[in-house]
């Protein structure tokens, strides 16, 4: 038998080991378990298994490793979805419907005893409302607003949240305690709204119904500037995952979509139009970016006859004087028959889309490749959230549906796994929307008065505890 391994050699051999085998490797003896518990081996674990920047993992107080077997055995509990592993409540305040629900907490999960989800509403009846979801309960009403309030963004690292009323008038709310921190008037009602985090510092979009796109600074609203895109025809919006490109669309069919590049929004040159290209296509009806991608668009539009799903690459070549938009097609593909009634869409990864037509959910790459399909709601399916972990769906039916992705050799696999249910039928008419975090899923339920209440349901993590690695 040659000599025993010394550490160095032992740490490159670990760093190949998934996290189950490290821990195995922990029991051999003390050396052994001191080599296979060193931080770098499991940050490298958790990046693999979460791929996102260091600064974005919210360790706390605990250790890479804590970190993995904690979040490991949280995704188990939500992958399960036994009763017992999650908490159920429903949540009242609104005298009026909820008009858009969104989360102000960040989306990564924290295990040190410190971390709480907080959502915030805004409603028809002129407040916007926080919420603790682990405890069910109000943590701040604003007061009453002279208009109804329609839409809003988060910016959960800065801790603020963005509402704008039927009339257009935007204001800054502080997540914490619900101070109300800026205000900035559009001059007709707004038709989108986008939080964007930029390198440079965030920032707002803001469209409104007479074609105009605001670009306003955060916290303050000052306005970066103005620019006309569809003369009176309201806009659509979607920034960029690395905020470095706008993607807006209108109705018309006469009126191409168009791409902006954002600095030249936020720095626009004096007498000139902001950097843009209208891409070759009319009647857009959907749109997502590729979330794995700087710039990949996925944009639904009519053929001739049918309904087609195009990719886009897109670039920036900058010359002395210029900067001009690179607009590369690199899929297209005709969406069969039974979907044309496709009313959500969203992205996954780099090449994975989702659709929904009316009660099904199909699973597509951007190249037309069916995956997958599923039909596990009785009524139509009203709202659809995607992340790296999971896909939930909410349904008219009154139930939420779970799905995971499992890692293939060619592409994710998703998996169908449990309900969650929500109120009566006799006293609610359905979920509208729904939302997540990495403990949590929160639906809006419409009440048949008339009114909306949040559902959520907290999943419980024993910390401390590895009893579910991956």
């Amino acid at each position: 038998m040659g000599p025993p391994l010394g550490v160095h050699e032992l740490l490159h051999v670990f760093s190949f080991l998934e996290a189950r085998d490290l821990l195995s490797a922990a029991q051999v003896d003390k050396v052994w378990n001191e080599v296979s518990g060193t931080k770098e081996l499991w940050r490298q674990l958790c990046l693999r298994r979460w791929p996102c920047k260091d600064s974005q993992v919210r360790l706390g107080s605990q250790t890479w490793k804590q970190y993995y077997l904690c979040r490991s055995q949280l995704e188990f509990r939500m992958e399960s979805g036994r009763p017992q592993d999650f908490v159920c409540k429903a949540i009242a305040g609104h005298k009026g419907p909820i008009t858009k629900l969104a989360y102000a907490s960040p989306k990564e999960p924290c295990f040190d005893g410190r971390e709480k989800s907080v959502a915030c509403t805004v409603s028809s009846d002129g407040t916007v409302r926080a919420w603790d979801l682990r405890e069910g309960t109000e943590i701040w009403s604003s007061p009453l607003q002279p208009a109804a309030l329609v839409n809003l963004v988060t910016y959960p690292q800065l801790q603020l949240v963005v509402t704008v009323d039927e009339e257009g008038q935007i204001k800054v709310w502080e997540a914490e305690n619900g101070s109300e921190s800026a205000s900035f008037r559009l001059p007709t009602e707004s038709s989108g709204m986008e939080a964007c985090d930029h390198p440079e510092g965030p920032f707002l979009l803001a469209a409104c119904a007479n074609g105009a796109l605001y670009t306003l600074t955060v916290p303050g609203l000052q306005l970066r500037s103005r620019v006309s895109v569809f003369l009176d025809r309201p806009a659509s919006l979607l920034c960029s995952p690395d905020c470095q490109w706008v993607f807006t669309w209108t109705e018309d069919a006469e009126l191409g979509p168009k791409v902006l590049h954002t600095r030249s929004l936020l720095c626009p040159p004096e007498d000139e139009p902001p950097v843009s290209s209208t891409l070759p296509i009319r009647l857009t009806s959907r749109a997502c970016w590729a979330p794995h991608e700087a710039a990949r668009l996925v944009v639904m539009h009519r053929g001739d006859n049918d309904l087609v799903v195009t990719t886009y690459e897109l670039g920036a070549k900058k010359s002395r004087d210029a900067v001009n938009i690179l607009v590369q097609q690199i899929a297209s593909f005709f969406l069969p028959d039974t979907m044309t009634s496709t009313h959500l869409m969203k992205g996954h990864g780099s090449q994975m889309l989702l659709l929904v037509s009316w009660t099904e959910l199909q699973l597509f790459t951007i190249h037309g490749l069916q995956l997958a399909a599923f039909q596990d709601h009785q009524e139509r399916i009203t709202s659809l959230c995607v992340d790296q972990s999971r896909v939930i769906t909410s349904s008219l039916d009154l139930s939420l549906r779970v799905y995971t992705w499992k890692k293939d050799n060619t592409f994710p696999v998703l998996k169908s796994c449990y309900h969650l249910l929500g109120g009566s039928h006799r006293w609610a008419s359905g979920f509208t929307q729904v939302e997540s975090d990495n403990v949590s899923i929160t639906g809006v339920e419409a009440r048949s008065a008339g009114t909306s209440i949040l559902r959520s349901y907290y999943f419980q993590v024993q910390r401390g505890r590895g009893d579910h690695v991956g």
